[in-house]
């Protein structure tokens, strides 16, 4: 293939293929040069322009195939308009003399079609340079069609269509030829032909004005008749022609001259609509001729013209456009509607007319009203439709009040105003459906009466329209929850008052049922006992029904009517909705009036015979009804009865009365959805299916429709918003019988089966002609789904006859003339060989197959095998032997090449796909063959031929799924593969067939998945973009399911080559246009909003989903724009303009007055009136684009970072530069009047609160970003608390309400009071329990709203106290604390202060909702204790809805209750204390007091007891059982709690005197920290611990305490000993808390120290390592765990100490040993710290000096002393890097707060002192200062024992070091330093030296600080260091002086230097003070920021 990749034909290298290789090649080069012409320079173009004429001239004489032909003549056509022109006359002569050539011949055919194609496309593309010679070639072209078969005719058209859009004005001579020719193939047999006349006359009409001017009567009549017998296709053509033209017809502007204009009159609008409506009504006879018939009264339009019409209605309004149909609706409607009134009674004569008429207005209101109209237009279409009701309304009042029964005409009126009402009333419905809760001020404004004039319908005497009435009350009840509730009201109402009015009976019942069926679209739900009202209703009107012989069968079938809907339930309603339900029990219940009801059925016939023909149509229904029952029901509950049923289902199926053909209804279900498509394409799914059903149908066949079946009127609905259309009862009980025909037949015995197969069998031979193939449809299908149901249940047949009957019967189908039929008996053929299971079996039907296939020549024999082949491998596999597979695909390859008959080709394909599909791997050796068949037949077949091409589609791509990966290789045979398959789709792609360019790009997709490299991204993007909007539902489906595919991998670049594309592109295609303007994402936005396939819709939102995924943080901007255009697009100008009034920012007023001009500006909005669900997915965007730029840079949410960034480059873009925008979005949708809007608008305010409470504002320090907006935060929030407003945006509301306030952004009082009384009104509200609340919906809804209310309360409560506490600790003067609470800025307290008055009644409601909380978590076994009217906020009945609303709101309640309970010090026994304002005190049940029944009342330590285990309880039970989606949220407030309720000494001494409690709380809390890793929840349970050890040791000191105050004459030695471990010092796992308690910290602390588990490590204990640093949350976990433990032997007796104290000491000195990493400044880390500190705790334990431990823990302690020592020393010669410090400190600890026994024997004491002088040598400064330090407080240890061995080995010592550095003068502030603590240390030494040893101490002292005094001169010039050295030596001469003068006079007298240097420095200082040299600032504390800040933690 490469080599045809050069501008010139490499005719070397074509001369050497084979014939069909050439044609691949030719089709390849001629692509490649297309791409290459228009990139290559003209010059180089003009060079080789004659030999490439040549050549392509050449080509036309090859007989090239279609797509070639089309390519050839596209490059001659470039070719020229690139280079020269001269020689195209001689190329158009050329083609001229072609299509005049008289050779017929079949061969010499494609050269001709060629030639017609090169003109088409010559003409387009130069157009008028080609001056006069059109005239010549257009009538060469006319002349030829005559004599054309149909392929030449379609190729004429569509190049009439080229040269007509090239010419353009210049071509009027030639139009009214063309008109002519076009006319007569406008009513072609080919269908292919007539749509190709159709785009030609579509292309004449742009300049030929008389096609809509004088003959515009005629074009429509001659469309019209193209209607007859027309495919889809054709309508769509036709129709578009039609629309077009008239649309054209009422808007022109006539040119020309004043005569002309004169002859010309302008057409109304009224014409217009009279000649469609003519159409419509009498199809193509026209006006003369139907008078005739009409006089016979046998007119009647065929279908498809009635269809063709209504499509041409909604061409001709599109066309016109939405403004249009605004400003013309009244008009537009009246017409429609009276398509079907009493003025045209032909069109409704028969119900089936009549039914197929509605369907078609209701079509055209729908699609035109639904497509065009914004929310704003389609509210007041519903004014207008709902004022053409009242009209109808009047006349039918008048008619029904009329007593002269002479005038009241036999109500032909009534029956005539029927269907009018229907049509109006179904689209009311689906209007307000669509409109959603937009359409709330409707139905509030009286003037239009809305509820009313459909409720006064309900009465009318049709039942269609009282059941269209009703239908529209469902959907208003969907759309509107609100009125749910109040409509039943209405309707039960009237029920109950017009008992004895027929029509009212069964209207309102249908309304009632139509409502309750709307109940499951409303998630709020109604009132409980509803449904109770509706049961007494239903029994009552059936307990009356016997009463009145008039009413009887109204009120019987209204009871039974709303007894079923009740259940959503007669049985059969039960059993499909209660699945639930449906126990065993219940089924038994159900049985005993089967057997009934099947005798019933058997006696059916002979009741018939004796009534006659009245109960005809109610025994079909009732036959239904039972056989849809036995279907849901198992067959083993009706096995009793299976053979009666059998022969009753055999008598339904062969009855002599049924005439109708119902195949294309039967039959679906049983043939295989991918066969379906290739039999019809009207099963196909399409936007016009609504209509074209019926012709699906067939003429003799009702569409379906409510009337037939009421029931369905409460049934989930069928599609989408659309009404339910049930077929007739005649036919659905076929398809009833025949689908249970195959469950019983599976039942029966075996023998039974036979004779009743045989009676089919008999009956089909029985019957002739239509009869017969009515019978054998009946029969097949009921036998392919006893197959069916065999063959998935897994039976078997049964005996060997049965399978021969089966086969008779089969065969015989397989060549129906029907081709639905042989499509099913293919089906049932395969499951035959499937349930049979037989390899020999298998093999004779394939061979039966093989043999027909051979001999015959039919169609149908031919196309019904080869399906029956491919069906066969479908459901065996490959099956089993090679040389089947390959017998069977070389007879499908010759079927598949017999281009004689399309549908051959056609079937044999889709079979060869279904072999490819099945055979997998064992069909790698046909890829090749196979592959090169499909692209000759692409190649070659027709285009007119579409379905040949779909079915070449699908085995493309299932070759492409075989060969799957392997397409990536680069081997030579996969190369040419990959590029046969990219040549395939290719050819697909540019064939005019909507369906095959779908498949082509589903074969591209799949190729994209397997070989992406290989397929050029920009060309594919670009032909999915062309086809976004395009008007077929199955190729815009495929678009979007390649794009979504597409975008997942690679976005960015999709959306670029779709920009790309769209800007290089000149036409103004719409997709493009929208690209254009708002890229690919806001085109498939705008598509999302006009699209109304579900499944379309989902793929959108996908794509859009991946794709903001991918790139919304790069191209923010963008994506921001668009969804602010979205929801700006509707938002109400007034609501924008109220906001920019209350903004108070200066630097976004030109921001705001944008948004103001932009609204009036149309042009700038892509999006006009978008639906509220395109806004609702907009606002859930934005907050998907928020989360996503969480993911990525810090400067998102970063302002100043942000600006500085963009600063430096100004393409960066961050989401705080875009807050305003932000905010202003969620303002509009949460002020919108849709619901489910203001949710989403609600949700993204939360979220934009969350995200930027805390970045701060650059310019204002001490203030945050979002302040600004607050008054947008309160008017988006105020809405949503007015009393309308549903409850599920009520409770959002309240959610946002307490997060803003949470969030701590407004800290002004009188600001945060605006949402804060949003909250207290609520909180007003709710008071009154669950009583009060509204009555609209189901209780659980009140449930959600006040547990939302008391959940935000809760969250702005507990905020409150933190606040209060972090603003009380650093406070300590309240005297600051009062000003600022006088002055109002200090809202710490102030938020609790507003919380506070109310906080009487909220610890009311919060206890009863814990209370409830707590009832609704019990297990299933305790229900019968439960109390019988449920809680306190909810009822009995809805508690299962209400434990969700519970399970999302009470942990927040849970804390704020604790923190409460805390505040009041637990004991406030009445809580209704500071409450006596409430309405009405809500009692919690049977908490806190009783009730005035004068129950118990209990003590107030019994309510604080229940208090306590209440929160005790819900808190343990819900942490000992976490769910897996227990939130964060939840474990935190609910550990929170915890550590509220022990901060107070009352429920410590529960805890500590329960020690059961105790333990089980600690076990819960081990296990909590076991399965959650967050190390937040882990240190909040490591508090929780912390405070139960609290309350231990309180509990064991209060014992002691009592004992000694009780026994204080006793003895000490006969108390009892108090604490664990008791006298033994055992402690019992599972008995003991402190055992407990080690357990949990020592699982946190090996978890972040494995070292420490000597059974981890390996190691037999202490083995040298390096120390490790521990990350934030880990230190703060393993500090929390060691203050845990060092309070451990507090909680023990003396004995119980003893056993944990070697534990506790190994963990605290293992996490010393660890983490005793260096660090600068010899800071120590703060595990180290923390370690240090325990260290301490225990060391000073009261227990070391207990009499009973002492000893024990004086052995225990100096083994810790030596541990720590041996850390030091290196065990192993490695050298460990521990910080010499941290072991300092630790053994100073040691030393100082252990009794002196421990570090005084003489072995430890010598190796402590060896430690202090090994330190003292070493060099780091920061270490000697450090050490230093830690002496100074060894030597002040006021025990001499201690303190005196360290003074012996070590003060000479410090005296050399300091004398050393007195030679060297310090250098530095380091050496500075360590003299000044040597200093101060000799000072100690003197201090604590006995009297006679002072003098020596001073005289050593003396001279070393006066060696560093300087006179007033050296002062002066003296370095920093110097100077504060003199300052601190002087300072301290002048202290110590005074203390000791005798010694100090003498040495000064006994040395002259040393006092003449003192005078100096002391007159040099005096000095200095005078001239005012500032004191070092450092003399007044000398050291003191060094000093080490240990000693006050530890020491």
């Amino acid at each position: 293939m490469e080599l045809a990749h050069s501008l010139l034909l490499n005719e070397e290298a074509y001369n050497q293929l084979g014939e069909v290789q050439k044609a691949e090649f030719i089709f390849e080069w001629l692509r490649y040069l297309e791409k290459l012409l228009l990139a290559t320079s003209r010059n180089d173009v003009r060079e080789k322009q004659k030999t490439l004429v040549e050549q392509l001239l050449s080509l036309l004489n090859n007989s090239p195939g279609p797509p070639t032909r089309k390519l050839l003549a596209k490059n001659l056509a470039i070719l020229y308009s690139i280079g020269d022109t001269f020689s195209v006359y001689e190329a158009i002569d050329k083609c001229n003399d072609l299509i005049r050539s008289k050779d017929d011949s079949p061969s010499y055919l494609p050269t001709k079609l060629a030639a017609v194609v090169c003109l088409g496309s010559l003409y387009k593309k130069l157009g008028r340079i080609l001056g006069n010679t059109f005239t010549d070639t257009v009538g060469n072209i006319l002349k030829a069609v005559k004599s054309a078969e149909s392929q030449g005719r379609y190729e004429i058209m569509l190049s009439l269509q080229n040269i007509l859009n090239g010419l353009g004005a210049a071509a009027a001579p030639c139009h009214r030829d063309v008109y002519k020719a076009a006319r007569s193939c406008l009513t072609d047999r080919s269908m292919a032909v007539r749509c190709a006349a159709a785009k030609c006359l579509l292309e004449l009409q742009n300049e030929a004005i008389f096609m809509w001017s004088t003959d515009l009567d005629s074009v429509a009549t001659l469309c019209f008749k193209s209607f007859e017998g027309s495919n889809y296709d054709v309508r769509i053509s036709v129709s578009k022609l039609l629309g077009t033209i008239l649309a054209k017809a009422i808007t022109s502007k006539h040119p020309g001259t004043a005569a002309s204009r004169q002859s010309i009159r302008r057409v109304s609008l009224e014409e217009v609509l009279e000649l469609l409506g003519t159409g419509f009504l009498r199809g193509s006879s026209g006006f003369l001729r139907a008078s005739g018939d009409m006089l016979k009264g046998t007119s009647s339009v065929s279908r498809d013209v009635r269809v063709g019409v209504t499509q041409a209605y909604v061409v001709f309004v599109s066309t016109l456009g939405g403004a249009w149909l605004e400003k013309n609706f009244a008009a537009f409607l009246s017409h429609i509607l009276s398509l079907v009134s009493q003025s045209h009674p032909k069109a409704t004569q028969t119900q089936i007319d009549a039914i197929c008429c509605r369907r078609c207005v209701s079509f055209i209101l729908r699609t035109t009203i639904g497509g065009l109209l914004g929310e704003k237009a389609q509210l007041a279409v519903v004014k207008d439709i709902c004022q053409a009701i009242w009209k109808l309304k009047k006349v039918m009042d008048a008619v029904m009040s009329d007593g002269n029964l002479e005038t009241r005409v036999g109500s032909t009126d009534v029956a005539a105003s029927q269907h009018m009402l229907v049509c109006a009333l179904q689209e009311l419905g689906n209007l307000i459906h669509n409109l959603g809760t937009t359409a709330a001020p409707l139905l509030q404004d009286s003037s239009t009466g809305l509820l009313d004039s459909i409720l006064s319908v309900t009465l009318h005497p049709s039942i269609s329209v009282r059941l269209a009435a009703a239908w529209c009350l469902h959907c208003i009840a969907v759309a509107l929850p609100s009125y749910l509730t109040p409509l039943l009201d209405r309707c039960l109402e009237r029920l109950t008052g017009h008992k004895s009015s027929p029509e009212a009976v069964t209207g309102f019942s249908f309304a009632v049922a139509a409502l309750l069926g709307a109940v499951k679209h409303c998630p709020l739900g109604i009132p409980h006992g509803k449904g109770k009202i509706i049961m007494t209703l239903a029994e009552d009107l059936l307990c009356s029904a016997a009463q009145n012989s008039r009413l009887s069968a109204q009120r019987t079938q209204a009871g039974w009517l709303l007894i079923a809907a009740l259940m959503t339930l007669a049985i059969k309603s039960f059993v499909s909705h209660c699945g639930d339900l449906l126990t065993e029990e219940v089924i038994q219940r159900l049985l005993p009036p089967l057997p009934c009801a099947v005798d019933l059925l058997t006696q059916l016939s002979s009741i018939l015979k004796m009534y006659g023909s009245p109960l005809k149509t109610p025994s079909v229904v009732y036959r239904q009804r039972l056989y849809e029952l036995l279907i849901l029901l198992p067959p083993e509950t009706y096995e009793g009865n299976l053979c009666a049923i059998l022969k009753e289902l055999a008598a339904d199926l062969t009855a002599p009365d049924i005439q109708v053909s119902a195949s294309t209804f039967l039959l679906p279900p049983l043939c295989h959805q991918d066969d379906l498509l290739i039999l019809s394409p009207l099963l196909q799914e399409t936007d016009h299916r609504f209509i074209e059903e019926q012709l699906l149908l067939g003429n003799g066949v009702a569409c379906g429709s409510l009337e037939y079946d009421p029931y369905l009127i409460y049934e989930k609905d069928v599609e989408g918003d659309s009404v339910p259309k049930p077929l007739p009862p005649a036919l659905s009980v076929i398809s009833s019988a025949a689908k249970l025909f195959g469950v019983v037949c599976a039942h029966v015995g075996e023998t039974q089966r036979l004779p009743i197969l045989e009676q089919l069998l008999d009956s089909i031979k029985h019957t002739k002609g239509a009869r017969q193939q009515v019978v054998q449809l009946h029969v097949v299908s009921s036998v392919s789904s006893f197959l069916k149901y065999v063959a998935l249940s897994k039976g078997c047949l049964g005996p060997e006859e049965l399978k021969r009957f089966a086969l008779t019967l089969v065969t015989g189908a397989l060549e129906s003339t029907n081709p639905l039929l042989r499509c099913a008996a293919a089906e049932a053929w395969a499951r035959l060989a499937q349930v049979l299971d037989d390899g020999a079996f298998t093999a004779g039907l394939a061979q039966v197959s093989f043999d027909k296939l051979k001999s015959a020549r039919d169609v149908v024999t031919r196309t019904g095998h080869s399906l029956a082949l491919g069906s066969l491998h479908r459901y065996l596999g490959g099956i089993s032997s090679s040389q089947h597979l390959n017998s069977c695909i070389g007879i499908l390859y010759t079927l598949a090449q017999d281009s004689t008959s399309p549908d051959v080709q056609t079937w044999a394909l889709h079979s060869l796909s279904l072999i490819i599909d099945s055979a997998g791997p064992l069909y790698y050796v046909h890829v090749e063959p196979t592959l090169s068949l499909i692209i000759m037949l692409l190649l070659n077949v027709p285009p007119t031929h579409a379905e040949v091409h779909q079915s070449l589609g699908r085995c493309l791509n299932a070759l492409i799924t075989t060969l799957g990966p392997e397409l990536q290789g680069n081997s030579t045979s996969i190369s040419t593969l990959r590029a046969s398959c990219l040549l395939g789709c290719a050819v697909m792609q540019d064939n005019p067939d909507c369906l095959v360019q779908a498949q082509a790009i589903s074969c591209l997709q799949q190729l994209h998945m397997f070989a992406p490299r290989h397929v050029n991204l920009s060309s594919l993007v670009s032909c999915l973009c062309v086809n976004l909007y395009s008007p077929y539902l199955l190729l815009r489906r495929a678009v979007l399911a390649c794009l979504r595919q597409l975008v997942q991998r690679e976005a960015a670049e999709v959306s670029e080559h779709a920009v790309m594309l769209a800007k290089d592109s000149r036409e103004e295609l719409t997709p493009d246009a929208d690209i254009r303007e708002v890229g690919l994402e806001g085109a498939l936005l705008i598509l999302l909003d006009k699209e109304t396939d579900e499944r379309l819709c989902h793929d959108i939102k996908e794509t859009l989903n991946y794709m903001l995924t991918s790139m919304a943080v790069e191209k923010l901007s963008l994506w921001l724009k668009l969804c602010k255009d979205v929801l700006a697009a509707s938002a109400d100008c007034t609501a924008i303009t109220c906001v920019d009034t209350m903004q108070e920012e200066e630097g976004d007023k030109g921001d705001d007055a944008s948004v103001l001009t932009t609204r009036h500006d149309e042009k700038s909005h892509p999006f006009t009136n978008p639906r509220w669900a395109t806004r609702v997915f907009a606002a859930e965007c934005v907050c998907r684009i928020i989360n996503q730029c969480e993911n990525a840079t810090s400067a998102h949410f970063d302002i100043a970072l942000a600006q500085e960034m963009k600063k430096k480059d100004s393409r960066n873009d961050f989401l705080v530069l875009h807050l305003a925008d932000l905010i202003r979005m969620a303002f509009m949708a949460a002020t919108d009047h849709s619901d489910q809007l203001r949710l989403s608008g609600l949700e993204m305010l939360l979220v934009v609160i969350r995200r930027f409470a805390t970045v701060p504002e650059p310019e204002f320090p001490g203030h945050v970003i979002l302040e600004q907006y607050q008054a947008n935060v309160g008017a988006a929030l105020r809405p949503a608390f007015t009393s309308e407003t549903p409850p599920d945006v009520t409770a959002k509301a309240c959610q946002v309400c307490s997060a803003w306030i949470a969030s701590g952004v407004v800290s002004d009082l009188n600001d945060l009071r605006r949402v804060h009384q949003l909250l207290v009104s609520s909180l007003t509200k709710i008071q009154a329990g669950k009583e009060a609340l509204s009555h609209l919906y189901n209780e659980s809804a009140s449930t959600m709203e006040i547990l939302a209310v008391l959940k935000a309360w809760a969250e702005v409560y507990i905020i409150a106290v933190q606040r209060h506490k972090n603003h009380r600790q650093p406070l300590k003067t309240t005297s600051c604390l009062e000003d600022s609470i006088r002055n109002g800025s200090c809202s710490s307290d102030g938020l609790l202060d507003l919380v506070y008055a109310d906080l009487g009644t909220l610890s009311r409601l919060w206890l009863a909702a814990l209370q409830d909380f707590a009832l609704l978590t019990l297990p299933s076994e305790f229900a019968s204790q439960l109390p019988a009217e449920g809680g306190a906020f909810y009822t009995a009945e809805t508690s299962e809805n209400a434990k969700l609303q519970y399970y999302n709101s009470w942990a927040l309640i849970l804390h704020a209750t604790a923190l409460w309970l805390t505040s009041t010090g637990f004991v406030v026994a009445d809580p209704d204390e500071g409450a006596s304002d409430l309405s009405r005190p809500v009692t919690p049940t049977s908490m806190c007091q009783g009730s005035s029944s004068g129950a118990t009342i209990k003590s107030p330590e019994d309510v604080y007891t229940d208090r306590f285990h209440l929160i005790l309880g819900i808190s343990v039970e819900f942490l000992c059982s976490l769910r897996s989606d227990a939130t964060m949220e939840s474990i935190t407030a609910c550990l929170h709690a915890l550590q509220a309720l022990l901060d107070v000494p009352w429920p410590r001494s529960k805890i500590g005197s329960d020690q059961d409690l105790g333990i089980e709380l600690l076990n819960v809390l081990h296990r909590v920290i076991l399965t959650r890793e967050s190390p937040s929840i882990q240190l909040a349970s490591l508090e929780v611990v912390r405070q139960i050890i609290c309350a231990a040791q309180e509990h064991v000191k209060e014992k002691r305490r009592s004992a000694e105050v009780d026994d204080g004459a006793a003895e000490k030695e006969t108390l009892p000993e108090f604490g664990e471990g008791k006298d033994t010092g055992g402690l019992v796992p599972g008995k003991s808390l402190v055992f407990a308690t080690l357990e949990l910290c020592v699982c946190i602390l090996v978890r972040q120290l494995p070292e420490l588990n000597p059974k981890l490590t390996g190691s037999p204990g202490v083995k040298a390592r390096k120390p490790q640093m521990l990350s934030e949350d880990g230190s703060r976990l393993v500090s929390a765990a060691l203050v845990i433990l060092s309070e451990l032997p507090a909680v023990c007796s003396p004995e119980g100490s003893i056993s944990i104290l070697p534990t506790i000491l190994y963990l605290t000195i293992g996490v010393l040993r660890e983490t005793a990493v260096k660090l600068p400044g010899g800071q120590l880390s703060s595990t180290v710290a923390a370690s240090l500190q325990a260290l301490k705790g225990i060391l000073s334990s009261p227990m070391a000096r207990a009499e009973k431990s002492h000893t024990a823990w004086t052995d225990l302690l100096r083994s810790a002393l030596t541990t720590v020592l041996d850390c030091w020393d290196p065990v192993d010669e490695t050298h460990q890097e521990l910080d010499e410090v941290s072991l300092l400190t630790a053994i100073t600890v040691f030393i100082l707060s252990t009794s002196p026994e421990v570090t005084t024997i003489p072995c430890l004491q010598k190796r402590c002192i060896d430690k202090f002088k090994a330190t003292l040598e070493i060099k780091d400064p920061m270490v000697q200062i450090k050490t230093y330090q830690l002496l100074h407080s060894i030597f002040q240890y006021p025990n001499p024992a201690v303190s005196y061995p360290y003074i012996y080995s070590l003060a000479s010592c410090i005296m050399e070091k300091l004398q050393e550095i007195d030679k060297r003068k310090p250098e530095n502030t380091a050496e500075l330093q360590i003299f000044q603590e040597g200093i101060k240390v000799l000072e100690t030494l003197v201090t604590v030296a006995e009297e006679h040893h002072r003098s020596q101490l001073v005289a050593c002292l003396l001279p070393i600080l006066i060696s560093f005094l300087l006179d007033e001169n050296a002062l002066g010039s003296a370095t920093s260091i110097m100077r504060n050295l003199h300052d601190f030596a002087l300072q301290n001469l002048m202290q110590i002086g005074p203390q000791y003068s005798s010694v100090f006079k003498s040495l000064v007298a006994s040395s002259p230097a040393l006092k003449a240097r003192l005078e100096a420095a002391i007159k040099g200082n005096q000095e200095s003070v005078k001239v005012k040299i500032p004191t070092s600032k450092y003399t007044k504390n000398p050291g003191k920021n060094s000093s080490i800040q240990l000693k006050t933690s530890f020491l």
